[in-house]
């Protein structure tokens, strides 16, 4: 039998809530199953406001709307990352300023960021790697003092805090992922997080077309019109319906995945004492949410052979980012600032394990195929 890297997770409740949708005569966005998910949503991080997107790109690209980025303005964000991160703001012309990542939790090294800062920088964008959140007080720290907007692309921190603040609320905008590859799921899917009211109405807007049209259902005007600039960035009620079932098992889904980092971490330990890999690392103040277990390796040539030797055994295990500041696109639309020494060092030699609810019952075989792996290498 294979093992994936990944197999979407289904609480058993996803269908009937669809039939439900179906049933209410309301499959376009914003119907009864969205306003549960926005309800979840504030509740459980103390939101502002959350707003349901198609994607965490969608929550992205919002944000660079919201902070009314123009062409030539500077981001400041790792190279560390998936294109959406970059690719959000360049829509709006800006330019991704890339800086280096911590060796320890592989987030944005805040220690760099200050000298990174020139007259065009208009935010810092941070990204939570594996669920486990930047040096959120540095940060804000320094964006304050400069007077720069904070966005978190937390696609993969639901469910995780900083010092018991939920990510994707520490900042001025925060965006969620419930891609299939990620915790809670709605196969294409994210949200918008606001912590602050005065981006609250315009948020709504921006994600109507650039209409009051929100504003209208609620008998708050007598018409809708066009008020602002905006796209579709509202998800289907089918997507919202199949998320609310996750929603409502997210806190059993993360003790279910959090059982198997921790045995994934403790079968790891004897691997690390002998200088094979190096596991995660998890700061104090950081409650992560079990989004991956990854492990770096000694060097590009090891990893790549760990990999094709679990393969053989029918176990996948994958890398991650090819970083941005080294992609074509990358090229042409950012700035590196400084070497990203360590973000080229961990780009080649990590790789992430299988990890997904349900594993449980082949976990030993993937410590026994990965542990012959290792001491092959």
């Amino acid at each position: 039998m294979k093992v994936p890297f990944n197999r979407p997770y289904m609480t058993g409740n996803e269908l009937s809530n669809i039939a439900e949708a179906h049933a209410n005569g309301h499959l376009s966005g914003d119907g009864a199953f969205t306003k549960k998910c926005h309800a979840w949503l504030e509740a459980n991080t103390h939101a502002n406001r959350a707003l349901l997107t198609h994607s965490c790109t969608a929550a992205l690209e919002m944000a660079a709307l919201l902070t009314d980025l123009k062409p030539g303005d500077e981001v400041i964000m790792p190279s560390f990352t998936f294109v959406s991160t970059a690719n959000a703001f360049v829509l709006r012309g800006a330019v991704p300023i890339f800086v280096d990542i911590r060796a320890d939790t592989l987030n944005l090294d805040e220690r760099l960021i200050e000298a990174a800062i020139t007259p065009r920088t208009k935010a810092i964008c941070v990204v939570h790697y594996a669920g486990v959140s930047c040096d959120m007080d540095a940060i804000g720290d320094i964006a304050r003092k400069h007077g720069l907007y904070v966005i978190e692309d937390a696609a993969q921190g639901i469910c995780s805090t900083y010092k018991n603040q939920p990510l994707g609320t520490i900042g001025d905008l925060g965006a969620l992922s419930f891609h299939e590859t990620k915790n809670i799921i709605s196969g294409e899917g994210g949200a918008l997080l606001v912590r602050d009211p005065e981006f609250g109405e315009r948020a709504e807007i921006i994600r109507e077309k650039g209409t009051n049209r929100s504003r209208f259902f609620r008998g708050q005007v007598d018409k809708y019109t066009w008020v602002d600039q905006g796209s579709s960035f509202l998800p289907g009620e089918i997507t919202a319906a199949f998320l609310s079932a996750q929603l409502d098992q997210a806190e059993a889904i993360t003790e279910r995945r959090l059982a198997l980092w921790q045995r994934y971490y403790e079968w790891a330990q004897e691997y690390e004492s002998r200088g094979l890999i190096r596991r995660p690392i998890v700061p104090s103040d950081c409650k992560h949410n079990a989004h991956m277990f990854y492990m770096l390796l000694p060097d590009l040539e090891k990893r790549t052979r760990f990999i094709q030797l679990l393969r053989e055994h029918d176990v996948q295990a994958v890398f991650h980012y090819i970083p941005l500041h080294s992609a074509p696109h990358g090229l042409k639309t950012g700035r590196a600032h400084g070497d990203l020494i360590v973000t080229d060092r961990v780009s080649d030699t990590l790789v992430r394990m299988p990890l997904w609810v349900g594993l449980d019952s082949q976990l030993d075989r993937v410590f026994s195929v990965a542990g012959e792996a290792l001491e092959k290498l």
